[in-house]
């Protein structure tokens, strides 16, 4: 089976994942393309050699019916419109974060596939897929280090651009730790605050950086995460889990370590994209493999794309008011719970 796809969006990540899915992995097609630039459609199709239709908007595309899945890779404030045309037309879908750049909106997805009757969504937080994230919850859920009381967390960047705004630490940064750290423990998010430490002189006069967060999770659980995107010297995401009988870190990410002029080193990322670029490939290889194994994809679902975006809207109100801020969740609706936890409410 090959699963054919039409890309809505042909930018960076759109071309990163054409590219993977026409060289790199197996199962996949891409056959229709459009972007709201069509000569970056054109050139798409030309770089990659692709026999694909360049449609001149994302519901033409969504229309094919040779069209078996979308990639929405598209700007966010986009996302929610496609995707639901996809459900809508019994399409599956493989959405870049964010699902929909609001809760409401988020919530307007989860609803529109649960009314499919079947899941057809899979979100892009591919650091589910990263092997040293995987470890990690490997250790968690065997017991291996007890129970989990307190995360610390890092994600920085080098430097951002001017464009880059203070909201868009927790919208397009701190997302990725608020998906995977509640994947890792499987708890909600109870409340947030975020604090902002004396600020680099690096930073735009926009830009509040670095920036604190504090998580709370129903059980109790004690989040911090640093984010810092002007820390200069390298890409950095670390992640330390402190249990009840020992700690679990991240594993750093592998390179080459060298002796050289009385100095012992190894080399540190500067670019985002190479440290989760095997992630990136799993994930898209197995919502391939799970859609034909199973039916359905496998991955980050439609629900965590609300809790992400709930708890990013708590954060970012934290932000304005100082204050610890409630995360207000919805019930979680059967449609998205797995056997285990579908046992746990019988």
């Amino acid at each position: 089976m090959t699963l054919k796809f039409g890309v809505i969006g042909t930018g960076a990540i759109g071309r990163e994942h054409i590219k993977r899915i026409t060289n790199n992995l197996s199962g996949g097609k891409i056959v229709a393309v459009t972007d709201v630039n069509q000569e970056s459609a054109k050139s798409a199709v030309e770089e990659y050699g692709l026999d694909a239709v360049i449609y001149p908007d994302d519901k033409t595309l969504v229309a094919d019916a040779n069209v078996d899945a979308v990639l929405v890779t598209s700007w966010g404030p986009a996302h929610e419109q496609s995707v639901l045309a996809a459900i809508e037309a019994g399409k599956y879908v493989f959405c870049e974060k964010p699902l929909s750049t609001t809760a409401e909106g988020c919530m307007r997805i989860v609803e529109a596939e649960m009314k499919h009757g079947k899941r057809l969504v899979q979100v892009g937080f591919m650091r589910r897929y990263d092997s040293g994230y995987v470890q990690l919850k490997e250790a968690i859920d065997s017991n291996y280090i007890g129970e989990p009381l307190m995360i610390r967390c890092v994600h920085r960047n080098p430097e951002v651009g001017d464009n880059y705004t203070t909201d868009m630490a927790i919208n397009d940064t701190l997302i990725h730790e608020i998906d995977v750290l509640h994947w890792l423990i499987n708890d909600d998010y109870k409340s947030v605050q975020v604090a902002f430490p004396k600020k680099t002189q690096r930073a735009a006069a926009h830009l509040q950086d670095p920036q604190l967060i504090t998580l709370e999770t129903n059980s109790g659980i004690i989040i911090t995460a640093e984010v810092f995107v002007n820390c200069k010297y390298g890409y950095d995401i670390q992640c330390e889990v402190i249990g009840e009988d020992g700690v679990a870190y991240l594993p750093e990410f592998s390179g080459i370590a060298t002796r050289k002029a009385a100095q012992f080193g190894t080399s540190i990322l500067m670019d985002w994209k190479q440290r989760f670029i095997d992630a990136y490939d799993k994930e898209l290889q197995d919502f391939m493999d799970s859609i034909k194994n199973t039916g359905e994809p496998n991955g980050p679902t439609s629900w965590d794309g609300y809790i992400a975006a709930v708890t990013a809207d708590a954060c970012v109100k934290s932000q304005q008011t100082g204050e610890k801020e409630p995360v207000a969740l919805a019930e979680k609706p059967a449609f998205y719970k797995n056997e285990k936890e579908a046992v746990k409410t019988v």
